[in-house]
């Protein structure tokens, strides 16, 4: 019987680990940075699987005989996705956080069994974890020395050459110089030596410089070694250095090639050297223990600066938003005329969104994969459209669109819920969309004391929903960067679990976050109303000092055949009308024809 292409490759890497002497492997969508979005040559699990989702891992055993011999682990985001694409033939289905691999190796290798993983692709719980569970059934966890799958991926691609960027202080608001300056006396201060900065975002921002090595985040593959005397060594393949970077980064900064990261982890022996274990994988900590060296974990100290935004950065992101809400808007009026045709699909809104944004000029890339859903699969959350998976926007029935653009002053992130005429909506779904606008209204006008964390603030957006009866299962809002990631932390909204990080960071003056409340009908429709909001100082009526608020950077108008107004308050049908106005001030200059008309149309009191 002839393989499928998933099936051969499961052979093959079951055939590695036999040559190997390992009993299984852990197979992570994962690179070496713990990054959110990685690169061509990283996507290891959907090589292996045919999974396309952004969080996932695999367990693969090397006894194909036994049951099961692989399992995929997802969590609700991919319940659907995970089950088109991966084959049950060959891999169980387990779910996170009900299970987790290390949970599902303690239950399922046999006594004495050796699992291996690639210490450059896991953090060091991680590693702990499995190794608890693995010894309680009297099995063992090894490091693998060049990771099995890539002997076995014969046109795996390289990493991207791409040159590193400058990216100038006329855009940061800050030198590069001074960030390091404030890292190095942090370090002094707790006494350390070093710190080891892994994450792709946070070494961008200390440096100035941006990259294109990984899809939606303008970031350059490297490592950096920051010291408390305000040098640093970067790591950096030697094809991604130019003469322009030598001279941004100054004498301060020395340029190393990439392969030399290990050494230079190696020459911090003897040193007090941090290391944040949430975005460090365990083989830079082992590395370090095994030169000599004392690890302190703790917090990266770039996250925090780094989420404060600057006022030049908090400028460019309103004129990134400007130019973004343009694009967004001539898309919304595109749909508003095509949609009710029926000729539309999922992948083409994907399409014809992306040309708006290239043509309103600088756009580097999208920020995400943008969710384009109709119908049923708005009720996704997390939704990925293939060309398996398109979907004629039907007539009379409810569109999610959830994007993002990457300019080189600002990131931005928007979902509108629209309807597909030419009928007029539901109730049903009127009042559903209302009730989340309710909660995004709630959360926008927000006054709070300084010191509220985002976990305090998340009930705002869901009150109009409970009291129906009604949640949504993804968290309210999470932080943006500066011509960065996406998502980015440690700031954000959402309910208080005591596991998820971020929910109890306090809120501070210049953090970025999305506010984005929803409702999802499980196979029928799905609802999001998504704008970004800066934290700035606010004056309240009875002279209080330290109180802050919300400004709103994003303006494109809201689906008003979707509102039902009876059920808005005076208050809330003001804020709807300030905000219309505000979309018109910005966006109609940038408009003309029919657009605009549609524009004004739509930015009429309600």
């Amino acid at each position: 019987m002839l393989m499928n292409t998933h099936e051969a490759r499961l052979d093959a890497l079951r055939k590695e680990l036999k040559a190997r002497g390992l009993d299984g492997f852990v197979v992570p969508i994962c690179d070496e940075h713990m990054s959110e979005y990685v690169g061509a040559y990283a996507q290891r699990l959907e090589w292996l699987t045919g999974f396309a989702g952004s969080a996932g891992a695999a367990v693969v055993l090397t006894d194909a005989a036994r049951e099961p011999a692989a399992a995929m682990f997802t969590d609700g985001r991919y319940t659907i996705q995970v089950r088109e694409q991966v084959d049950a033939c060959f891999y169980a289905y387990e779910s996170v956080p009900q299970t987790s691999p290390a949970q599902w190796l303690g239950a399922h290798v046999p006594t004495g069994a050796v699992i291996g993983y690639d210490a450059w692709l896991h953090p060091a719980h991680w590693v702990r974890a499995a190794e608890s569970a693995l010894a309680a059934k009297g099995a063992s966890l090894v490091a693998v020395e060049g990771n099995p799958i890539d002997a076995v991926w014969p046109d795996q691609p390289a990493p991207s050459p791409a040159p590193a960027l400058v990216h100038p202080d006329a855009l940061a608001g800050e030198s590069s110089e001074a960030k390091r300056a404030a890292v190095a006396e942090g370090l002094s201060a707790r006494g350390l030596d070093a710190c080891v900065i892994t994450a792709l975002d946070s070494i961008a921002w200390l440096l100035n410089i941006r990259g294109s090595d990984v899809v939606h985040t303008p970031v350059a593959l490297s490592y950096v070694i920051a010291r408390a005397d305000g040098t640093a060594d970067l790591f950096l393949a030697e094809e991604k250095v130019t003469a322009d970077l030598r001279q941004h980064l100054g004498n301060a900064v020395s340029i190393r090639p990439r392969g030399d990261f290990v050494a230079g982890l190696e020459e911090l022996g003897g040193r007090r050297v941090a290391l944040d274990p949430n975005s460090a994988v365990a083989a830079i900590a082992q590395t370090l223990s095994r030169a000599g060296a004392q690890v302190v974990e703790e917090r990266d100290p770039v996250v925090l600066p780094k989420a404060i935004k600057n006022p030049v950065e908090q400028q460019g992101h309103r004129d990134a938003q400007e130019r973004d809400g343009a694009a967004v808007s001539r898309f919304l009026h595109w749909l508003a005329v095509e949609g009710p045709s029926g000729t539309i699909t999922e992948l083409s809104a994907v399409d014809r969104l992306l040309g708006f944004r290239e043509a309103c000029g600088d756009l580097r890339d999208t920020s995400f994969d943008t969710i384009s859903g109709a119908g049923p699969h708005a009720a996704l959350p997390h939704y990925r459209v293939t060309q398996d998976s398109n979907r004629t926007l039907a007539p009379n029935s409810v569109y999610l669109c959830d994007s993002g653009g990457q300019y080189p002053n600002g990131t931005t992130d928007i979902t509108r819920t629209v309807w597909i005429g030419p009928d007029a909506p539901g109730a049903e779904v009127k009042d559903r969309f209302t009730r989340v606008l309710k909660g995004h209204i709630a959360l926008d006008t927000a006054l709070f004391p300084r010191g509220t964390a985002g976990s305090q603030l998340d009930v705002l957006a869901r009150h109009a929903l409970w009291q129906a009866g009604l949640d949504y299962a993804h968290g309210t809002g999470h932080g943006v960067g500066s011509f960065l990631a996406v998502h980015e932390g440690p700031q954000r909204i959402a309910k208080s679990t005591g596991g998820q990080p971020g929910t109890e960071q306090v809120l501070l003056p210049g953090m970025i976050l999305s506010n984005e409340p929803g409702y999802y009908e499980a196979g029928q429709y799905g609802i999001r109303i998504e704008n970004l909001v800066l934290v700035v100082e606010r004056a309240v009526a009875s002279g209080a000092q330290d109180f802050l608020g919300f400004e709103t950077l994003t303006f494109v108008p809201i689906e008003r055949r979707l509102v039902a107004r009876e059920l808005l308050t005076p208050g809330e049908i003001a804020w709807w009308n300030d905000y219309h106005a505000r979309v018109r001030t910005l966006i109609a200059p940038q408009l003309e024809g029919e657009a605009l008309a549609w524009l004004e149309a739509q930015c009429a009191p309600l």
